[in-house]
């Protein structure tokens, strides 16, 4: 393989967050002794959204990087769910519980707190007005992706950014995973020649896909959909992969398996009548989840997370996949020119018998081949137990098809952790004072963030339309730029 070209640009996160830095006109440190360094304060850490997905920011903080990150408040819409994660850092981590703030008294928790970082892990469809809120208290922002779900929100966050200066990182852990920091490394190499066209095709199975369903991500105007909260990662990765950004799109999509009207028409009436799994006899219901059922992977957390809440906030984690109202599609097909007139072509299936994604890119002198396989299909009487984890399963493999040459594998190392070995380097990236350089450039910002979810906005704009969309029309996003890693 030639010499690998790794990214110019300079990572906007280097040394950003440290209490020495934040707040600009509030910094007044005096300058380091030229003898030894002034060691670097602990980043101050406020985290907004207490469901499942904030346990993979708020435990690294908590535990591995407890010396450089404090944990000083978390903040919901529900007290229960904050008190079982403020109950589970005093028992689990032996720190002392962070107050908690409702999610309306957000404003009040900045001013009391004074964070230097806010953790944004609410629903999609909230992330902007905490991400703004913060930016323009001082704070910068890291947020699970999706950034936002539309347009209007998304120019909301760009411009707050724009006003304040502040940072917000998106945290594409997908990029972190060794697999496809291999298949950057080689594309990057130019062995292959420029990249002409990309297929990629993703599968959900019926026990990871059939979730979405079953939550607030089954409501569009929560989530944005899959091409918006699922496909986010799958676009940015093509987006880094190939260096570019994407211009214009088309697409289509159904909700042609999931939902009642689907179930009756395949004579699967017996899934259907009701609304939500916990409390009844579900039989033999392979897509059952039931919140009081002892073979979950974690009951304790299903239950103090979401069963004991829903008094306070009415929210029902378990809803039937088969039942009225869902406004998603569960397969998706979506066409995408670049701004350097690369092709993307992409689809999306959310209940397939298996899980992962195959990635071809079709070169100036030949073809390169990725795959990934993740996790478990659901087995006819299995707990969730006996379930192989999406993530904990995870192999992958990468092939090289050169034009009049034999064809030969790229070995991937292998990686620790959560989605393919990506977790912990994204979490020491955020909560590590001083993180190693990363010569790929895999911290993604507010810019890049857009760049990804824009595709899927213009998709879901396409599919209302039945027509293609350009990107432009939606957000004006740096249109002299060329490149991805023109954009912060």
């Amino acid at each position: 393989m030639e010499s690998q070209r790794p990214a110019k640009r300079r990572c906007p996160f280097d040394g950003v967050g440290s209490s020495d830095v934040r707040r600009g006109d509030d910094a007044r440190a005096d300058p380091p002794s030229k003898k030894e360094k002034t060691p670097l304060k602990p980043k101050r850490y406020a985290f907004v959204g207490t469901g499942n997905r904030v346990r993979m920011f708020l435990d690294p903080a908590a535990s591995k990087y407890r010396d450089q990150a404090q944990v000083v408040a978390l903040c919901d819409l529900s007290r229960t769910r904050a008190d079982w994660h403020r109950d589970r850092l005093q028992k689990k981590f032996n720190l002392p519980p962070p107050p908690f703030y409702r999610a309306e008294q957000f404003s009040m928790m900045l001013q009391e707190t004074r964070p230097d970082v806010v953790v944004v892990t609410t629903m999609d469809s909230t992330h902007d007005e905490f991400i703004v809120a913060a930016v323009h208290a001082g704070c910068d922002v890291v947020t699970e992706k999706p950034m936002t779900v539309d347009a209007p929100k998304c120019r909301h966050i760009l411009q707050a950014v724009q006003e304040t200066g502040r940072h917000v990182r998106v945290t594409f852990n997908y990029r972190w995973g060794a697999g496809a920091t291999e298949v950057k490394k080689f594309l990057s190499g130019g062995t292959m020649g420029r990249v002409r066209l990309v297929h990629l095709e993703y599968l959900l199975n019926t026990r990871h896909g059939a979730d979405y369903f079953r939550r607030w991500h089954s409501q569009k105007e929560c989530s944005g959909g899959l091409l918006v909260h699922k496909s986010t990662h799958h676009f940015d990765l093509v987006n880094w992969w190939i260096d570019s950004i994407p211009n214009e799109v088309s697409a289509f999509g159904n909700l042609a398996f999931y939902g009642e009207a689907n179930a009756l028409q395949r004579g699967d009436q017996k899934w259907t009548g009701f609304s939500r799994y916990t409390g009844r006899e579900n039989g033999q219901d392979p897509f059952a989840y039931r919140l009081d059922d002892p073979k979950l992977t974690d009951p304790e957390m299903e239950q103090g997370l979401y069963w004991k809440a829903e008094r306070e906030t009415g929210y029902l984690r378990d809803q039937n996949v088969f039942r009225p109202g869902i406004t998603i599609e569960d397969v998706m097909s979506v066409l995408v020119r670049y701004r350097d007139d690369t092709l993307l072509n992409y689809s999306l299936n959310a209940f397939s018998p298996y899980e992962g994604y195959t990635a071809t890119f079709t070169c100036d002198r030949g073809r390169v081949e990725y795959r990934e396989f993740h996790g478990a299909h659901i087995v006819q009487g299995a707990g969730s137990k006996s379930l192989v984890d999406e993530h904990g399963s995870w192999k992958a493999e990468l092939k090289v098809f050169p034009h009049f040459q034999d064809p030969y594998e790229v070995q991937i190392p292998f990686s620790e952790g959560g989605h393919g070995g990506g977790d912990p380097l994204l979490q020491e990236q955020i909560f590590s004072l001083s993180p190693p350089a990363d010569p790929w450039a895999r911290s993604a910002g507010h810019e890049q963030g857009a760049a990804s979810i824009l595709v899927g906005v213009a998709a879901n704009e396409s599919m209302r339309t039945h027509a293609p969309v350009r990107i432009g029309q939606l957000v004006e996003l740096s249109p002299k730029a060329l490149r991805l890693t023109e954009l912060v």
